[in-house]
């Protein structure tokens, strides 16, 4: 990102980082299990269970951007995100973190009002970028957050770094009918992909119980079903979100 988004982040300038070379589909990977083992202490419930999940988000949006990164490059546009040292991606996490939270929030309450009974699961917003939503709805839902955060980090990059929500929001209305569209287009992939998802873990556990393999290969099976379909997640999220960005611009101009 430029020097004045460093400077409104008040961190120092990044190093030079070495990269994973052709590994480059697995920068999200770290934070994805990270994200996974905070979803399993935060679902234990207790005093634990906020800031694993606070902790959880704040991954996912590490993975985000990860892969944001790399989805933009590959579209033949540029990004300074990977630019940016870990201090500097937790800042810009938390920032875009508390925004969204208070909307998730808003958009929880409204719908419990509404009588919506499965409302809490609007709260997963952002988990669903990456890990598999519980509602149809929530997959939607999980669409148009990823839109309004690509939308406050593109932003970021060209506002000095103010993380502007409000801003977010506005610009997706000005670009509704590309952004819109690729939400759509997303969550009818989103449901797609979990009755895919449901279909393998049906599978996998009939293997579980019917094979003799090892232990170890039964958890290796699970562990790559589990990390394969959230970076397959990640992935779509940010093509198409890219791609609507990209053609909400062009046909701007």
């Amino acid at each position: 990102m430029t020097a004045a988004l460093r400077k409104q982040l008040a961190l120092k300038p990044a190093r030079p980082e070495t990269s994973f070379g052709p590994f480059k589909l697995l920068h999200a990977l770290p934070w994805l299990i990270l994200a996974a083992a905070m979803r399993v202490i935060a679902f234990g419930g207790g005093a634990v269970a906020l800031p694993a999940i606070i902790i959880a988000d704040i991954s996912v949006l590490l993975a985000f951007f990860a892969t944001a990164q790399q989805s933009i490059e590959a579209a033949g546009g540029q990004s300074s995100l990977g630019a940016l040292t870990l201090g500097e991606q937790f800042k810009l996490s938390f920032s875009i973190l508390w925004r969204i939270m208070l909307v998730m929030i808003a958009a929880a309450l409204s719908a419990r009002l509404a009588g919506f009974e499965a409302s809490y699961h609007l709260l997963a917003g952002l988990d669903g970028m990456a890990f598999d939503q519980f509602t149809h709805p929530g997959r939607f839902w999980s669409a148009w957050i990823a839109t309004i955060v690509l939308l406050m980090i593109v932003r970021a990059e060209r506002d000095d770094g103010r993380v502007a929500l409000f801003g977010a929001i506005g610009e997706f209305a000005r670009r509704g009918l590309w952004l819109g569209a690729a939400v759509i287009a997303l969550g009818v992939i989103n449901v797609a992909l979990a009755y895919g998802q449901e279909a393998v873990r049906s599978a996998i556990w009939n293997f579980w119980q019917t094979s003799s393999a090892s232990q170890f290969s039964k958890n290796l099976i699970y562990f790559v079903f589990i990390f394969s379909f959230a970076m397959l997640r990640l992935w779509i999220t940010l093509t198409i979100l890219t791609l609507g960005l990209r053609q909400s611009y062009v046909r701007a101009d």
